[in-house]
C-alpha cells in the first residue's frame, strides 16, 4: 500500500471517501446549492476552480501531508460536499481537520456531526493523534459555535493568518481536542447522534 494511501471512512448514513479528479461536476453541483462559493469565510469550488482545487488537494495527498475527502450519501451516493485531514505531522502525532463545506440543504442536519465523529476516531484511534485542531475564520459565527459544540477547546486567536481570495486579511480562531480529551468527546457525539452512530 502507499504510505500516504487513504481510507474511506463510513458511518451509517455517509461515508467520506477520497477525493477523486472525477468528483469535479459533482463538488460543483453540491457547492450551488447555496452558491456557496461566495461564502467571504472558506473557499469553495467553483466551476471556474473546481480543477485547481481538487489539484492542490491530490498533491497535498501525494506529499502526505493531506487527507481530502468526498462527503457522500450512502443511501443515494450522491456528493454533497467536501472535507479533509491536513497539516497532517506524524512525528509529532497531529494533524487539522478543516476546509469542510456542505451544500446548504443538508447544513444543520446530522452530516457534520457524523463527518466529524468519523474523523475524529479516525484520528485518534487508527492514526493514534494526541492532537487535532480547528481553524475558522473569526467572522463565521457559525462555523465558531459548530467547533465548540463538538467539545473542542478555544485556544486563541491567530491575526491575519491568511489572506482570503477577495484580499481580506483574515484572523483565524484557533480549537483543539487532545487524546486526553477524546473518550469524553466520543460519548458526546455518539450521545448527539442516537444509537446508531458506531457503524462496528
Amino acid at each position: 500500500m502507499h504510505p500516504h494511501a487513504q481510507e474511506t471512512l463510513r458511518g451509517p448514513r455517509i461515508l467520506l471517501r477520497p477525493l477523486l479528479e472525477s468528483d469535479a461536476a459533482a463538488l460543483v453541483e453540491a457547492a450551488t446549492d447555496g452558491e456557496l462559493w461566495k461564502l467571504p469565510f472558506t473557499v469553495v469550488p467553483s466551476a471556474l476552480t473546481v480543477d485547481a482545487y481538487i489539484q492542490t488537494a491530490i498533491a497535498g495527498r501525494e506529499a502526505g501531508t493531506v487527507m481530502p475527502f468526498a462527503t457522500v450519501l450512502i443511501d443515494s451516493n450522491r456528493v454533497i460536499g467536501s472535507t479533509r485531514f491536513w497539516k497532517i505531522d506524524r512525528i509529532h502525532r497531529k494533524l487539522e481537520i478543516g476546509s469542510t463545506w456542505i451544500a446548504r440543504s443538508w447544513q444543520r442536519s446530522f452530516v457534520n456531526t457524523e463527518a466529524k465523529y468519523l474523523m475524529l476516531r479516525h484520528a485518534f484511534e487508527q492514526m493514534h493523534c494526541v492532537r487535532v485542531q480547528f481553524t475558522t475564520d473569526e467572522i463565521n459565527a457559525k462555523s465558531r459555535a459548530a467547533i465548540l459544540r463538538l467539545g473542542a477547546h478555544q485556544e486563541g486567536i491567530v491575526r491575519h493568518e491568511r489572506i482570503m481570495p477577495d484580499g481580506r486579511k483574515r484572523n483565524s480562531v484557533r480549537f483543539s481536542i487532545i487524546d486526553d480529551e477524546w473518550p469524553e468527546v466520543r460519548r458526546r457525539l455518539e450521545e448527539r447522534l442516537g444509537a446508531d452512530a458506531d457503524p462496528s
